[in-house]
């Protein structure tokens, strides 16, 4: 049997979302896949061994004996991670391989609470947008740990050229004492983004910008500045998707032309152009 849980990438409302505030959040098809076979006991098998998340997973699901193989789901080909949420994707898929071994039925909702029970605890912070997108699938706008799926467009998805830790960046944006207006911006921001994608884009790359200027967070890469550029050039908008200092950008545009152009215009730069689509929840697979 094998288990994929999606990836996902953040289109509006990162860091303001671990105050409550609204986010909106895409599952892609690049995540983590399980892969079990008859075992005489419990055993993991992980790329490079750290079991830190879907041990626990696991445990908390009572997964029955069996080999439980973690591997990557469709990955992008980039040299370091690309930030697409993958110890949440794991942790889900943990938890639904043991559900489908014992026999329980699908229950996304479920899915998603003890996960993002096991997630938080092993990671301690986070706001659980990341397992909300593996556990239910689709464009989901999240708020205040509550998910509901939305209708949104698929970004173009840009690499940066290297990975970037979030919870040093977390530390950071929970250490800003003055967080009440940037809460404020970004949570217009991911309103105006329903009615108006671009401009919600713009206005929260603003936001972000002059939130992380001030707490010290180091949030631009050349890369990511290279992105929002090219996507200014063709008629688009983009923001780092996620904590920023490296992982990836998206970019968004009003038309299938001025999105193609500027997808050959990263790849003349040499950006590599992460080519996702939108996922189902965390689910049995054929493959």
């Amino acid at each position: 049997m094998r288990v994929v849980s999606p990836g996902k990438i953040v289109l509006v409302g990162e860091y303001a979302v671990l105050d409550g505030a609204p986010a909106v959040v895409a599952a892609v098809d690049r995540g983590v896949a399980c892969d079990v076979s008859p075992a005489d006991r419990r055993r993991i098998t992980t790329p490079d061994g750290d079991t830190r998340f879907v041990a626990p997973a696991l445990e908390a699901a009572e997964a029955p004996p069996a080999h439980y193989c973690f591997t990557a789901w469709n990955p992008p080909k980039t040299a370091t991670k690309a930030g697409l949420g993958g110890s949440a994707a794991a942790t889900v898929a943990a938890i639904v391989a043991a559900r489908q071994l014992r026999g329980v039925p699908s229950d996304p909702e479920a899915v998603h609470a003890l996960a993002h029970h096991v997630h938080h605890a092993v990671q301690g912070s986070g706001s659980g947008i990341d397992v909300a997108a593996s556990a239910r699938g689709g464009v989901l706008w999240f708020e205040a740990g509550e998910a509901r799926p939305i209708d949104a467009p698929m970004p173009v998805v840009v690499y940066a050229g290297s990975s970037a830790r979030t919870g040093p960046r977390i530390e950071q944006y929970r250490s800003l004492d003055a967080r009440t207006d940037f809460v404020a911006a970004s949570r217009a921001a991911v309103q105006r983004f329903r009615e108006d994608p671009l401009g919600g884009l713009a206005d929260a790359r603003a936001a972000l910008d002059d939130m992380t200027a001030r707490a010290g967070i180091d949030y631009w890469t050349a890369g990511l500045r290279q992105i929002v550029a090219l996507a200014a050039e063709h008629g688009g908008e983009a923001k780092p998707s996620g904590a920023g200092g490296g992982d990836s950008a998206i970019a968004l545009f009003t038309d299938p032309e001025t999105r193609s152009s500027f997808v050959t215009a990263c790849r003349a730069a040499g950006l590599r152009v992460i080519p996702t689509h939108l996922a189902a929840g965390a689910h049995a697979s054929k493959e």
